[in-house]
Order: C-alpha cells, then structure tokens, then sequence
C-alpha cells in the first residue's frame, strides 16, 4: 500500500529534488472521491404521484475541509435538496460528497482557494450526477442543476470576510459556504 505522499503528483509533472532527495515544487492532486453520506426521502410516496402542482426547489450547499494529515486534506461538498409544494415535501436528497486532496509545497493562502474553490468546482459534476439519479430512483424528472462557480462565491466569502474584519466584527464564518 502507498503511503499519501506517493499519490500526489506535481501539476506539470516535473520533479524536483532538495538536497535531501525530497520533492520542494508545490503540487496539488485529488487522491479519491466518494459518497459519504446520502439520504434520499420520499416522504409522501404514493400519494406524491397524483400532486399536479410543481414542487419547488430548494438546493442549498455547503462546503468544508478535514484535514487529515500534513499532507491531505478531506473536501467536503454537502448538498441539500428539497422539492416542495403545498401539499408537502416531494422528495429529499442530501449528500456529503468528499475528495481527499493532497497538498504539497503550497502556501497557505493558496491551498485554502484550491480547497474551498478548485476541489468543490472538480467535485460538483460528480455529485450532481449523484443527485440526478437519486431524484430519478425517487420517481421524479430532474431538472438540470446548473453550474455553480465556485471561484466567485469564494471570492465572495473572502470579501465579505474582510468587510467584517474591517467594520471590528468577529469573523463568523470560517470557511466559505454558499447557497444556490
């Protein structure tokens, strides 16, 4: 069994070597990718099959980081989705869909923007692909999930994050989330 430090791979896969024969260039990689929780509910099911109103959707997302050595680091993507109408839920689908991301050789700054920007935008079709065919099994047409630019609502949270810090308030929110 490799140990982390042999999965990850320098992004232009070149190598450099320190005088102690140890890589020194910076490199990210994603390890793996897995489903670590999903729930799917069908809460009124048969009588949601006879609803003729349209449920609305509700589809909101969060994003998290575990680290789990010096070297990796655990994504994770939560999303949640509810279809509601007056009659009650359709249906609810939650998934926390995590990537083990390994991080060498990066400035700080720089591996937060890859862990809460890049690895959720490299995670995301993935999980609603996950979604897609959860909605399906359930009984229902999916509409399509857009595409969510990670990036900007990073960048987002960075900038309401110094606006608070500026105006002397506490910094609440640690990491950034958002919701679609």
């Amino acid at each position: 069994m490799a140990d982390e430090g042999d999965v990850l791979t320098d992004l232009d896969n070149n190598t450099a070597a320190g005088a102690n024969g140890a890589e020194n260039l910076p490199s990210f990689g994603l390890i793996t990718q897995y489903v670590k929780d999903l729930s799917v509910e069908n809460p009124n099911a048969p009588a949601v099959y006879q609803w003729t109103e349209q449920p609305q959707i509700d589809l909101q997302f969060n994003i998290g980081a575990n680290k789990v050595s010096d070297e990796v680091t655990e994504v994770e993507l939560k999303i949640n989705l509810t279809a509601k109408s007056s009659q009650g839920n359709a249906y609810l689908i939650e998934l926390v869909y995590c990537g083990l991301v390994g991080i060498r050789n990066v400035p700080e700054e720089q591996a937060h923007a890859f862990l809460f920007a890049e690895a959720p935008r490299l995670l995301f079709p993935f999980a609603r692909a996950i979604i897609a065919d959860a909605v399906r099994d359930a009984g229902f047409q999916m509409a399509p999930i857009d595409p969510i630019d990670f990036n900007g609502l990073y960048l987002q949270q960075l900038q309401a994050k110094r606006e608070r810090e500026a105006a002397g308030g506490a910094d609440e929110a640690k990491t950034p989330q958002g919701n679609a």
